[in-house]
Protein backbone atom coordinates (compact mmCIF):
# COMPACT_ATOMS: atom_id res chain seq x y z
CA UNK A 1 0.00 0.00 0.00
CA UNK A 2 1.48 3.47 -0.93
CA UNK A 3 1.50 6.33 1.25
CA UNK A 4 -1.55 8.00 -1.14
CA UNK A 5 -3.72 4.63 -0.51
CA UNK A 6 -2.52 4.35 3.36
CA UNK A 7 -4.03 7.80 3.65
CA UNK A 8 -7.37 7.40 2.20
CA UNK A 9 -7.60 4.57 4.99
CA UNK A 10 -6.80 6.69 7.56
CA UNK A 11 -9.14 9.42 6.47
CA UNK A 12 -11.50 7.39 6.31
CA UNK A 13 -11.10 5.51 9.64
CA UNK A 14 -11.03 9.14 10.75
CA UNK A 15 -14.42 10.07 9.39
CA UNK A 16 -15.40 6.99 10.76
CA UNK A 17 -14.31 7.41 14.52
CA UNK A 18 -15.28 10.93 14.63
CA UNK A 19 -18.78 10.62 13.19
CA UNK A 20 -19.42 7.89 15.78
CA UNK A 21 -18.18 10.29 18.54
CA UNK A 22 -20.44 13.30 17.76
CA UNK A 23 -23.61 10.89 17.71
CA UNK A 24 -22.24 9.72 21.22
CA UNK A 25 -21.15 12.98 22.63
CA UNK A 26 -23.68 14.66 24.51
CA UNK A 27 -21.57 17.90 25.22
CA UNK A 28 -23.27 20.75 21.88
CA UNK A 29 -19.63 22.33 21.34
CA UNK A 30 -18.29 18.99 21.62
CA UNK A 31 -20.93 16.88 19.32
CA UNK A 32 -20.17 20.40 16.31
CA UNK A 33 -16.62 19.80 16.83
CA UNK A 34 -16.73 16.25 16.07
CA UNK A 35 -18.88 17.03 12.66
CA UNK A 36 -16.37 20.28 11.91
CA UNK A 37 -13.55 17.79 11.84
CA UNK A 38 -15.57 15.26 10.23
CA UNK A 39 -16.03 17.49 7.31
CA UNK A 40 -12.23 18.53 7.32
CA UNK A 41 -11.50 14.65 6.81
CA UNK A 42 -14.07 14.19 4.62
CA UNK A 43 -12.13 16.93 2.33
CA UNK A 44 -8.89 15.54 2.68
CA UNK A 45 -10.52 12.23 1.17
CA UNK A 46 -11.39 13.74 -1.50
CA UNK A 47 -8.20 15.61 -2.09
CA UNK A 48 -6.38 12.61 -1.44
CA UNK A 49 -8.70 11.06 -4.24
CA UNK A 50 -8.09 13.57 -6.70
CA UNK A 51 -4.30 12.89 -6.57
CA UNK A 52 -4.67 9.39 -7.22
CA UNK A 53 -6.63 10.18 -10.30
CA UNK A 54 -4.66 12.26 -11.75
CA UNK A 55 -6.40 15.50 -11.51
CA UNK A 56 -5.05 19.28 -11.19
CA UNK A 57 -6.54 20.00 -7.64
CA UNK A 58 -5.98 23.25 -5.86
CA UNK A 59 -4.93 23.03 -2.16
CA UNK A 60 -7.38 25.30 -0.75
CA UNK A 61 -5.77 27.05 2.50
CA UNK A 62 -9.09 26.11 4.73
CA UNK A 63 -8.10 26.93 8.32
CA UNK A 64 -9.62 23.78 10.65
CA UNK A 65 -8.79 27.01 13.81
CA UNK A 66 -10.96 29.80 12.23
CA UNK A 67 -13.95 27.13 11.83
CA UNK A 68 -13.75 25.86 15.11
CA UNK A 69 -13.53 29.45 16.42
CA UNK A 70 -16.63 30.28 14.97
CA UNK A 71 -18.39 27.29 16.54
CA UNK A 72 -17.12 28.16 20.24
CA UNK A 73 -18.19 31.85 19.17
CA UNK A 74 -21.83 31.36 18.29
CA UNK A 75 -21.94 28.73 21.96
CA UNK A 76 -20.59 30.59 23.80
CA UNK A 77 -23.44 31.16 26.25
CA UNK A 78 -23.97 27.30 26.49
CA UNK A 79 -20.26 26.73 27.08
CA UNK A 80 -19.79 28.38 29.88
CA UNK A 81 -22.48 26.62 31.93
CA UNK A 82 -21.27 23.86 34.25
CA UNK A 83 -20.07 21.32 31.60
CA UNK A 84 -19.72 17.60 32.90
CA UNK A 85 -18.12 15.52 30.24
CA UNK A 86 -18.57 11.97 30.69
CA UNK A 87 -15.13 9.29 30.80
CA UNK A 88 -16.25 8.84 27.48
CA UNK A 89 -16.31 11.72 26.12
CA UNK A 90 -13.09 12.96 27.38
CA UNK A 91 -11.65 9.20 26.33
CA UNK A 92 -12.53 10.22 22.70
CA UNK A 93 -10.78 13.47 22.80
CA UNK A 94 -7.86 12.09 24.07
CA UNK A 95 -7.90 9.03 21.10
CA UNK A 96 -8.81 11.81 18.53
CA UNK A 97 -5.85 13.76 19.91
CA UNK A 98 -3.84 10.64 19.58
CA UNK A 99 -4.81 10.00 16.13
CA UNK A 100 -4.29 13.78 15.09
CA UNK A 101 -0.76 12.96 16.30
CA UNK A 102 -0.21 9.96 14.20
CA UNK A 103 -1.74 11.30 11.27
CA UNK A 104 0.64 14.48 11.37
CA UNK A 105 3.89 11.91 11.62
CA UNK A 106 2.60 10.09 8.96
CA UNK A 107 2.00 13.35 6.53
CA UNK A 108 5.50 14.36 7.61
CA UNK A 109 7.01 11.11 6.59
CA UNK A 110 5.02 11.06 3.34
CA UNK A 111 6.08 14.36 2.37
CA UNK A 112 9.82 13.21 2.63
CA UNK A 113 9.00 10.41 0.48
CA UNK A 114 6.72 12.24 -1.76
CA UNK A 115 7.07 12.42 -6.08
CA UNK A 116 5.29 14.71 -7.25
CA UNK A 117 4.99 18.76 -6.54
CA UNK A 118 0.88 17.63 -5.96
CA UNK A 119 1.74 15.18 -3.56
CA UNK A 120 4.22 17.29 -1.76
CA UNK A 121 1.52 20.19 -1.45
CA UNK A 122 -1.30 17.87 -0.76
CA UNK A 123 0.90 16.61 2.66
CA UNK A 124 2.19 19.77 3.50
CA UNK A 125 -1.54 20.92 3.68
CA UNK A 126 -2.69 17.65 5.52
CA UNK A 127 0.32 17.84 8.03
CA UNK A 128 -0.48 21.60 9.09
CA UNK A 129 -4.54 20.83 9.15
CA UNK A 130 -3.41 17.44 11.56
CA UNK A 131 -1.45 19.60 13.37
CA UNK A 132 -4.82 22.27 13.67
CA UNK A 133 -7.10 19.30 14.77
CA UNK A 134 -4.77 18.47 17.67
CA UNK A 135 -4.58 21.83 19.09
CA UNK A 136 -8.63 21.84 18.32
CA UNK A 137 -8.63 18.65 20.42
CA UNK A 138 -6.49 19.14 23.06
CA UNK A 139 -7.92 22.90 23.97
CA UNK A 140 -11.48 20.84 23.98
CA UNK A 141 -10.35 18.14 26.42
CA UNK A 142 -8.57 20.66 28.43
CA UNK A 143 -11.54 22.68 28.44
CA UNK A 144 -13.89 19.95 29.56
CA UNK A 145 -11.70 18.20 32.10
CA UNK A 146 -11.04 21.59 33.77
CA UNK A 147 -13.04 24.34 32.47
CA UNK A 148 -12.03 26.97 35.39
CA UNK A 149 -8.81 26.90 34.85
CA UNK A 150 -8.78 26.28 31.32
CA UNK A 151 -11.09 29.86 31.00
CA UNK A 152 -8.60 31.68 33.14
CA UNK A 153 -5.22 30.50 31.06
CA UNK A 154 -7.48 30.91 27.57
CA UNK A 155 -8.36 34.66 28.41
CA UNK A 156 -4.63 34.91 30.22
CA UNK A 157 -6.18 36.06 33.24
CA UNK A 158 -4.43 36.66 36.39
CA UNK A 159 -5.64 35.82 39.61
CA UNK A 160 -5.22 38.81 42.77
CA UNK A 161 -5.53 37.46 46.11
Amino acid sequence: MNALELAMKMETDSIKFYTEASEKTKYPAGKKMFQTITEDEKRHLEMIAQIIKGLNIAIKDVSPMKRVKTIFETMKDEMMKKVAATSDELEAFKIAMQMEREGEAFYKKSLGAAKTEKEKALFERLMEEERQHYRIFSNTYQFLSDTGNWFMWSEHSIVEG
